[in-house]
């Protein structure tokens, strides 16, 4: 049976270690560090973690990747989670160097100074591109008055980073009934909620087409979008040339109406996911997505 390694980065020995490398180590040696561990686990093309990003590298890119450039993507992909978490780690208790690292854009402004409630609410859903968990750190650090909705099981990592960007500032709340109807409340009193879009649930029955291919994407940010009659906002973090993390932000989506319920969800959840595919193509080995989004088409991928 394939390795899981993924059960080993996020044990608490594993996520313990990630903490004091990032904490304590200068950063030219952490890093140094972090891409030496990067490349040898995407060298062990067996473990799942690494099949999973090689399926959904090759889906991102038309299903046309050679063998040899598939290669060489899913590399630097592993490369840049690895630098995305030591700097997360390393500059998580110095605000202003956190700060640092992040370019300014005018929606990020807008947010900032965003009251807790406005006249109408507002959804930020986030794709898992580059250092997101820094963009959360900073947008806490920043002000900004938003609900984080997070996945409903914590495990030892998810529970450490619930933890973590509790102490950001932001209200973290995990996914139920009770925090679904919640966020529906704080949405239509104008406040704003920020959650992930493309993480994907095999449990979910919706399954919206995600690079031409049905995939079993979250929708609860539509569920949430239609029941408080609100717009949503995409964006992702890039890191560029300058070494620092550059914002994306799509224009606001407004819900379109469907006589067919199911197919409501299913026409927005398509809409949304068309610009993620967008900012994912700036830099597909950017996005920091090891689980797999379509475990159907593993076996089809070149070995």
């Amino acid at each position: 049976m394939p390795l899981d390694a993924r059960k080993i980065i996020n044990s608490p020995i594993g996520l313990n270690l990630a903490y004091l490398l990032g904490k304590y180590t200068p950063p030219n040696l952490g890093r140094r560090i972090s891409l030496f561990a990067a490349d040898r686990i995407s060298a062990r093309k067996s473990w799942k973690m690494v099949r999973a990003v090689r399926c959904n590298q090759w889906i991102a890119h038309g299903e046309q990747l050679d063998k040899s450039t598939l290669d060489k993507l899913v590399v630097e992909n592993f490369r840049s989670v690895a630098a995305s978490i030591f700097d997360y780690y390393h500059y998580f208790y110095n605000p202003a160097a956190a700060l640092g690292t992040i370019e300014s854009h005018p929606v990020a402004v807008q947010l900032v100074l965003r009251k807790e409630f406005e006249v109408r609410g507002l959804i930020l859903t986030g794709i898992h591109m580059s250092n997101f968990d820094m963009a959360f750190h900073v947008g806490g650090l920043a002000g900004v008055k938003a609900l984080l909705f997070t996945l409903p099981e914590l495990n030892a990592a998810y529970q450490k980073q619930w933890e973590l960007r509790k102490k950001s500032g932001l209200i973290a709340v995990t996914a139920s009934k009770e925090s679904l109807r919640h966020a529906v409340e704080h949405l239509q009193a104008g406040g704003l909620v920020i959650t992930a879009l493309d993480r994907p649930d095999q449990k979910s029955s919706y399954h919206p087409k995600f690079f031409n291919r049905p995939a079993a994407m979250p929708v609860h940010h539509i569920f949430m979008a239609l029941k408080a009659h609100v717009p949503i906002i995409v964006v992702a973090v890039l890191k560029q040339s300058d070494k620092k993390y550059h914002f994306l932000f799509s224009e606001p989506i407004e819900m379109q109406s469907h006589p067919d319920r199911r197919e409501e969800v299913v026409l927005n959840a398509e809409n949304v996911l068309h610009v993620a595919e967008d900012f994912i193509r700036n830099d597909s080995t950017q996005w920091a997505m090891t689980f797999p989004v379509w475990p159907e088409a593993m076996d089809q991928v070149p070995d």
